[in-house]
């Protein structure tokens, strides 16, 4: 069964880091800097954490992968397919980015190759660049996990007991509930979200 879980995160310190070093970051790596760099390497930090959601149903067997391919949903005139990037728990950020670029690039041209397209262990999904506020992602057979990102928006948030305005967007984590359990899944959605509200963890490997 399919089942997806639900989470939020306040984008302030992922925001603030990418305005800072936007500018530096495009100039010395010719690629601009995204929110899908930040994400992709929150997601890697937490398979490695919760290896279930890194796997897959063969028959009778689970296939746990000690690799991280990234699917990454792009939308296309023909519809949405999703490259995957290779290795991605060994990329920085930048080489994360500049395969993103590659592999939209590639999409958008009708250029993927069969090779592009293969090999996925879990999928990256972004409504958010539709205006999408919440959805449940389906999962890509025979991945075990799919996250789901959604569109910033500031709203009012609670902290240390003040209402303050915060750029939010809400999480979802779709799973494959025959291998990955619902505290698997809730904790692999906490680890993005401390991952992406504190940056500098990705950064330094933490």
């Amino acid at each position: 069964a399919m089942l997806t879980t639900f989470n939020e995160v306040d984008m302030s310190a992922v925001m603030a880091l990418r305005a800072k070093y936007k500018d530096v970051f495009e100039k010395k790596h010719g690629v601009k800097l995204g929110f899908m760099g930040f994400f992709t390497k929150a997601v890697t930090h937490a398979l490695k954490e919760i290896p279930a959601v890194n796997a897959e149903i063969d028959g009778t067997d689970i296939i746990y992968k000690n690799f991280a391919h990234v699917g990454v949903a792009v939308g296309t005139d023909k519809g949405l397919v999703v490259p995957v990037v290779r290795d991605a728990d060994q990329m920085s950020i930048a080489e994360i980015e500049k395969e993103i670029g590659r592999l939209g690039l590639a999409a958008r041209d009708g250029k993927l190759s069969v090779a592009d397209m293969q090999g996925g262990t879990f999928t990256i999904s972004n409504g958010g660049v539709y205006g999408s506020l919440m959805s449940t992602p389906i999962l890509n057979a025979p991945q075990s996990g799919i996250l789901g990102m959604h569109k910033i928006q500031d709203r009012p948030m609670v902290v240390g007991g003040q209402i303050v305005i915060r750029p939010m967007m809400y999480l979802a984590l779709s799973y494959d509930h025959r291998i990955v359990d619902g505290k698997e899944a809730v904790t692999f959605l906490v680890r993005v979200k401390e991952s992406l509200e504190d940056p500098e963890r990705l950064v330094l490997d933490l």
